[in-house]
């Protein structure tokens, strides 16, 4: 799987260990920075990682900011891209099982490595429910996606 990364510099350190154990579990990432702690503008990278994942040139994205939401707002403003804020591995789990989430988004300053890194694997280990009522509630809100957002252009 290819999953995109970004982050700002409250998220620098911790997307280095998931970095590292994604690329471990045989898995290609792509890293559109931030590349150090520095103070930076987290929308600078999470833009253009959100783009190639609505893009389908990622499978999926991961996005580490000080809290989260940052993230997740910014990559939410694209067609395609269904991001998810979560803390724990069982927000993680449900957010790919009920809701096909393709991006995760975390908060390095709320949660610390040893969760964090539980969130990460109960996420990209779950699928999708197959029942009808979870794919049916996906198609409702796959069809406000497209309705409603900004088209790549």
């Amino acid at each position: 799987m290819i999953i995109a990364m970004a982050n700002d510099h409250a998220g620098y350190d911790l997307k280095v260990q998931i970095r590292e154990w994604l690329e471990s579990q045989g898995h290609e990432v792509r890293d559109f920075g931030t590349h150090d702690s520095g103070s930076c503008d987290l929308s600078d990278f999470i833009v253009p990682a959100a783009q190639v994942v609505a893009m389908g040139v990622c499978d999926r994205g991961i996005f580490v900011d000080g809290v989260g939401y940052g993230s997740a707002m910014i990559a939410n403003k694209f067609r395609g891209i269904f991001a998810c804020v979560c803390q724990d591995p069982v927000c993680a789990e449900l957010a790919r099982q009920h809701n096909d989430a393709n991006v995760l988004c975390l908060g390095g300053k709320l949660i610390g490595p040893v969760l964090a890194m539980a969130t990460v694997e109960a996420w990209m280990s779950a699928e999708p429910l197959t029942a009808e009522k979870y794919q049916r509630r996906r198609d409702k809100v796959a069809a406000i996606d497209r309705e409603r957002t900004v088209a790549l252009s």
